[in-house]
């Protein structure tokens, strides 16, 4: 007896009615929509309020929503200019009511021997200054205040100091990461101080406490978020962010997620930051030891690419692609390839130049070396490893859900009537080959024999209603080192 969903058994009315059934219609594996979440802190001159979530398209719209300028406006032009397609979820917060704002001061000095252009670089963003020769340093104070305040991507401003020459700069936002803004100038080649003009960049001052981003979680709801780009890497926030994101990988809520951040400091400290989070798994750690542009940019850009790439292949390397709008640090701050080795086995990820000095990523390793029981462990080193699983899981989910939507479940060996609603273990264990077969021409596993062999579905001892299922898949590897000994003769 063929069962129906729309079309009642006593209908009585004469014609011929017929109704639609998709649960066979899926032929092959499902493609996964990404969603990026974008995390940061916002003006009082954005539109939006704190903790609001919101889609956006560009980064204009960010600058208006949260306040040109800002952190979050910052990241926004990286994530696009990085990513432009994938769904960019933005979500605010206001700067912590105890926060102070970081503070450096500039100063020009000496006397032009020779015509020339100052270049300085504010996070990342060149402006210039023209001196003409026997110009004195302080005469071009104004300037240089005019320069930086005309771009308002900048993330902080300019006012003209109490002492002669002096520019005093003032961060947008409140908290630790305005003083980790980069100032430099004479980035490119070619560019230098016209003679006899000095300038003194001194250090930033003050900027203290950093919001809290156990905030965000509530407004976030159960929505999944893929990847995320989070610019809060101080000890307690990156904790709680775990908390978090270890809870949505979990079997219950199942909308794993993944992190991309960056860190600038020292091959050292770095290390030491990767350590404290050595079981964690769920995110990358962009290590760089200075930059123009801002950590917290890198972050974003890592995220727009990131999501780009797993959307269409969460099994292939990140390795080569390009971060767009980032600036490389100077030659001096650039790392050897030991020094890069030791990162990576450290759980740090790393990124390299190429010819024209554009930053490409080299490897995206989780900080995961350790398991629970503090050995040693490689099985979640590689960011496409979470990214995968997550497919694999997203995958079967739909493909299952969508087969059984309203089945009863039943014994193998029984005759039950032609087009009954009745699932087996043996035919879902032929559902999940297939789908596992789906898998490896995706090229996201491997080995799909041995898959078969292993499977194992059974019903519940304890609940005649449930089916259990281990499924035991061979994780696609990358190509990512290729080592030849080359033996010679004369």
């Amino acid at each position: 007896m063929v069962s129906f969903e729309n079309i009642p058994a006593t209908l009585l009315v004469p014609g011929f009615w017929a109704e639609f059934n998709a649960s066979g219609a899926q032929q092959g594996p499902s493609i996964q929509p990404y969603k990026l979440l974008i995390l940061g802190q916002k003006l009082a001159t954005g539109t939006v309020a704190e903790l609001t979530p919101t889609t956006c398209t560009n980064a204009d719209q960010v600058g208006a929503y949260f306040g040109r300028g800002s952190m979050l406006h910052g990241m926004a032009i990286r994530l696009f200019e990085n990513n432009a397609w994938t769904s960019a979820t933005f979500c605010a917060i206001d700067d912590a009511a105890a926060a102070t704002a970081a503070t450096r001061t500039l100063t020009l000095g000496g006397t032009a021997t020779e015509a020339g252009t100052l270049a300085l670089y504010c996070a990342g963003r060149r402006v210039t200054v023209t001196i003409a020769s026997g110009d004195a340093g302080t005469a071009h104070r104004d300037a240089l205040v005019a320069a930086i305040n005309a771009d308002d991507t900048i993330p902080f401003t300019a006012a003209n100091g109490t002492g002669a020459g002096e520019v005093d700069c003032t961060a947008r936002n409140k908290g630790t990461r305005g003083a980790k803004v980069d100032i430099r100038h004479s980035y490119n080649a070619g560019e230098s101080l016209p003679a006899g003009i000095t300038l003194d960049l001194s250090t930033w001052s003050g900027g203290a406490t950093d919001p809290d981003i156990t905030e965000f979680w509530p407004v976030l709801g159960e929505v999944q978020y893929n990847v995320l780009a989070n610019p809060f890497t101080d000890a307690t926030n990156i904790g709680a962010l775990w908390t978090e994101l270890e809870d949505r990988w979990g079997p219950i809520r199942s909308i794993e997620g993944v992190a991309c951040m960056s860190i600038h400091d020292t091959h050292a400290n770095l290390l030491t930051a990767a350590t404290g989070q050595k079981t964690r798994y769920l995110w990358t750690i962009l290590g760089c030891a200075s930059s123009p542009t801002p950590d917290y940019e890198w972050a974003a850009a890592t995220a727009g690419v990131v999501a780009g790439a797993a959307e269409a292949d969460p099994g292939r390397p990140f390795q080569n692609l390009e971060l767009k709008g980032v600036l490389a640090p100077a030659d001096a701050d650039d790392w050897t390839v030991q020094e890069r080795n030791l990162l990576l086995l450290g759980g740090v990820g790393t990124y390299k130049l190429d010819a024209a000095r554009a930053v490409r990523i080299e490897r995206l390793v989780t900080t995961f070396t350790e398991n629970a029981q503090g050995g040693p462990d490689t099985t979640f080193r590689d960011l496409n490893t979470p990214l995968t699983l997550g497919y694999l899981r997203y995958d079967l989910r739909a493909q299952m859900l969508q087969a059984y939507p309203r089945h009863k479940l039943g014994n193998d060996g029984t005759k039950y009537g032609a087009g009954q609603p009745v699932v087996t273990p043996r035919e879902i264990e032929a559902k999940v080959v297939a789908i596992a077969q789906g898998w490896a021409e995706l090229a996201l596993i491997e080995d799909v024999d041995t898959f078969a062999d292993n499977l194992v579905v059974e019903r519940n001892a304890q609940d005649p209603n449930r089916l259990d299922l281990l499924l035991p898949p061979d994780i696609i590897n990358q190509f990512r080192v290729g080592a030849a000994s080359i033996e010679f003769l004369l």
